[in-house]
């Protein structure tokens, strides 16, 4: 990535902006040169032991087309994520990172079931990842900077281990604000043949503890698979949810300016404001979308979704939030008007207090308005 990169069309780098992340994964955010030091520690194996090399490696490896193939690639960032001390630095790094971004809040999602291949108790893991979050934190505001972070886990779908990581959620909600706390409950993992609703137990107790919820949905599979999020799961938010777009039917502009129909699921989606964790590079990718023009992200926008933009993987797709908000810009004449509506979305959709949104979309605002001095 150059410098041009982060350029908007009206000229600002968009790394001036405050952003709000609400879909970043930990095992998906490494750095390159951590990930070298951290495998001779354990001597674990890698494809490529030069950090550039291996950055490399990890880029051409997920620009497969294939959410499984995409996928695979973790299976190098986990296997160096199974102590305290790893998860203790890499969760401190992502915050450092992602601040160096522009990026106020973020919400990382990880899956500690994955990382206790060398003794750690799933509680264990989850206190490591919140005391680097905690060190990241204080290293930005040492700095002068300021971010909040919280944790989202993940159950994967395609493990049996759902009921045990709600309960673990639910057991840490009340951490929520403190810094690194467990904020929600995401189910995560290969999304066809695994629909939210083989795991309702663990859905209807963060419901009975009200405790929010995040699927990844509508990204690999169809609208059957958000159905389940919204119904089986009551998911607050959908990971990705761009098959939504399937549920829309366009036709030419009536006198009053409609030109989509939206079906029952679209409708609900859109009404209730269940956000869209919108993660573009990735996409592309996975083979969710053919090319950014034929993203449906502008039509959503335009139809009045609740549209947040993501990173996702920021190793896998070599991206930053701040690279995401300057190719959606360059793709559809975005100003800053529109991006900081999207920061909006998500300030509304975080997992935190009513007051804590307000707070944060006041930052946000305050942010865009030096930005257009």
């Amino acid at each position: 990535m150059t410098e041009e990169d982060f350029i908007l069309p009206d000229g600002v780098d968009a790394r001036r902006l405050p952003k709000v992340l609400l879909h970043d994964h930990l095992d998906g955010g490494l750095r390159p040169n951590t990930i070298v030091e951290l495998a001779e520690e354990i001597d674990f194996e890698l494809p490529e032991s030069d950090p550039e090399l291996l950055a490399k490696w990890f880029r051409d490896s997920a620009d497969s087309g294939s959410l499984p193939s995409y996928l695979a690639t973790f299976s190098v960032t986990v296997g160096v994520m199974q102590t305290a001390q790893a998860l203790r630095r890499i969760a401190r790094e992502a915050v450092v990172d992602l601040a160096a971004d522009g990026v106020i809040y973020a919400e990382l999602r990880w899956a500690p079931e994955q990382h206790l291949g060398r003794g750690l108790t799933l509680g264990e893991a989850v206190d490591a990842v919140a005391e680097g979050i905690a060190q990241g934190i204080a290293d930005v505001e040492a700095t002068g900077g300021w971010i909040r972070a919280q944790q989202i886990l993940c159950a994967m779908r395609q493990a049996h281990r759902s009921d045990e990581i709600a309960e673990l959620v639910v057991e840490r909600y009340d951490s929520h604000l403190v810094p690194g706390g467990v904020c929600g409950f995401d189910l995560a993992g290969p999304e066809a043949g695994f629909p939210a609703a083989d795991h309702a137990a663990a859905f209807d107790y963060c419901a009975e503890e009200f405790v929010p919820v995040t699927v990844h949905a509508g990204e690999a599979d169809g609208l059957d698979s958000i159905e389940s999020a919204v119904l089986d799961a009551r998911a607050l938010r959908l990971g990705h949810g761009i098959r939504i777009a399937d549920d829309i039917e366009l036709h030419d502009e009536d006198a009053d300016g409609t030109f989509a129909q939206l079906g029952d699921l679209a409708e609900w989606v859109k009404n209730r404001r269940i956000a869209l964790e919108i993660a573009p590079t990735s996409n592309l990718q996975t083979g969710g979308v053919p090319s950014l023009a034929a993203h449906p992200f502008n039509l959503l926008y335009e139809l009045g979704f609740a549209v947040t933009v993501n990173t996702d993987n920021r190793l896998m797709s070599s991206t930053t939030a701040s690279l995401e908000l300057a190719r959606l810009a360059n793709e559809f004449d975005y100003d800053l008007d529109d991006l900081e509506e999207f920061q909006f979305a998500a300030c509304e959709a975080a997992f935190l207090p009513v007051e804590d949104r307000d707070r944060l979309a006041d930052r946000v605002a305050d942010g865009f308005d030096e930005a257009r001095i």
